[in-house]
Formats: structure tokens, sequence, C-alpha cells
């Protein structure tokens, strides 16, 4: 396993899909908790799920040494991606290409390029039409990151591929990067961009909403975290395709793990909980979920 620089590419996997995990809903075992033990149903060892944020300053960053001796004491790591694939970056920039002759340029229409193309040279020092070949979302991922007004940003998930990788534990992902991109993909092309508008016309106050969100991810107040994200617009409509669907897709995937071996899991916070959360759909496949 190699270990990915936080300022390299890959960076932008983490980035491109903070979006998916922009919704939950506290139900069942209502304790705030982001660190989960599932036994029970037949398993032979626990197994363990931790929400994580997908991006968050690094003086904001802790990993509690509870949440740590779970960690060391499983045989193998999953989150949503398999983060070590070599081959993860150029895939996923194979996928956000735009095709035929499409362009984002005729997507977004001549006023909203160049407000975007404005706000991109003010705040990353880029040209929009470094990404006109590139669908919505790679634009979104670019402006997830100045979200955070710190000088310095911790990945949990980047955090987990290095421990991974000096414990010689196995790390897999719950799904492909093709199919986290399909997600994107089914989603109309008008509400992402109207989306990116949105974000760049009301900037501070979207920046403010994340710092609100990143505060009570550290409280690990869930219920809180849900009435807060309930509302964003970022959720799209889509709460079907950016959590529901993938979570149940999950589940076979993560029985199968933690049948095999104690498994260590994590995943977006915003797909803990709510009816058709990680932690209820394995409840209701008999398993004992409890907050640690």
């Amino acid at each position: 396993m190699k270990w990915m620089n936080l300022k390299s590419g890959k960076l932008l996997v983490v980035f491109a899909f903070a979006i998916c995990s922009m919704q939950s809903n506290a139900q069942g075992d209502k304790a705030n908790a982001l660190l989960w033990e599932i036994t029970g149903n037949g398993l032979q060892q626990p197994s363990y799920l931790f929400g994580t944020i997908h991006m968050i300053c690094k003086e904001d960053f802790v990993f509690s040494a509870l949440a740590k001796e779970k960690f060391n004491a499983s045989k193998q790591v999953y989150l949503e991606l398999d983060m070590d694939d070599p081959q993860l970056q150029a895939v996923m920039m194979a996928q956000m290409q735009l095709p035929g002759k499409e362009s984002l340029k005729n997507k977004l229409g001549g006023g909203d390029f160049n407000k975007l193309d404005s706000f991109l040279k003010k705040e990353l020092g880029m040209n929009l039409a470094m990404f006109d070949r590139f669908k919505p979302m790679m634009v979104m991922s670019l402006l997830a990151q100045r979200l955070l007004s710190c000088a310095e940003i911790e990945s949990y998930e980047l955090s987990f591929v290095k421990m991974a990788s000096e414990q010689n534990k196995d790390l897999l992902g719950l799904e492909r990067i093709e199919d986290q991109v399909a997600v994107f993909d089914a989603i109309p092309d008008s509400l992402e961009i109207r989306s990116i508008m949105n974000m760049v016309n009301h900037f501070e106050s979207q920046r403010n909403e994340f710092s609100n969100m990143a505060a009570l991810y550290r409280a690990q107040d869930i219920e809180s975290l849900y009435q807060l994200m309930a509302t964003s617009p970022e959720m799209m409509g889509s709460q079907e395709l950016l959590l529901d669907r993938r979570n149940r897709n999950w589940i076979p995937v993560m029985e199968s793990a933690m049948k095999q071996s104690s498994t260590f899991f994590a995943v977006g916070a915003g797909h803990l909980a709510g009816s058709q959360g990680v932690l209820e759909l394995l409840r209701k496949q008999g398993y004992k979920v409890k907050s640690l």
C-alpha cells in the first residue's frame, strides 16, 4: 500500500464526493456517537463503523484513543472507495470527462461561466477554461476545498489509508469510483449547476454553514447535524441517489466482509442514520449495533 500525500491530486477523490454525505436522520440508538460496534447475527467477532467528515481543518481533526484501539484490533479496513488503488485517480479523471463535444461553458451559459471563472481566479488562482471538458462535479469538488477557511486540511480517509499501510491491513472499498460518478451522472446537470452557482453567489453563508456542520461533527451531535444538512441545497433533491440507494448496496458488502474477519468501516457520517441509514439497515438484517 502506498500513502498518498495530502497535497497530491488524489485528494480530489475525497473532495469530489464530500457532497455525497450531506444528509442524515438519527433513529434507533440516538446516542451522540461516531463510532459503533456491530455484533450478533452469527458474527464470530465484532466489527466497527466510524462516521467521517470528508474534510476538516487540521486543528479540528480528532480520532479518539478508543477509535484507534478498534481500528488496530480490526483485521481489514473498508472505506467508501479503495483509496490505495493506484489506478483510482486516473479512472476518476476519465470518468469525469464530458462525453462527445459537450463543454462546461455551454452547460453554464456565458453569464454564469464568466462569473464562475472570476470566482475561481480569485479563490483558487485557476481559469475555468481548464475544466471546460469536465463534468460539473469536478468544479463542485474544487469549490468544496474553499469552504474551509483554514490553511491546512486533514482527511480521515487518507489518514486511514496511512494507518492501514503502516499496520499491513487490507484496505478495500464498499463501491467503485465508477459507481460514485454514476450517482452524479443520474442528477440533471441543471441541478448541479444551480448548486454550483448558489455556492458562488452565497459563498460566505455556505462557508458559515460548513463551519457549523464541522462543529456539530466534532460534537458528534448527529441529530443536530441532520437538521442542518436536511435543508442543504447541495442535496439537490437527490437523497435516494446520494445516500439511500448507496447505503442499501453497501450492506451485503459489509456482511460478507464481517463474516470473514473483524472489519473497520469508515464512511461519511451522513450515511450512518435514518430509516435507510447504514445503522438501521444493519439492525434490520439482525445485527446488534451499539454506540461506543
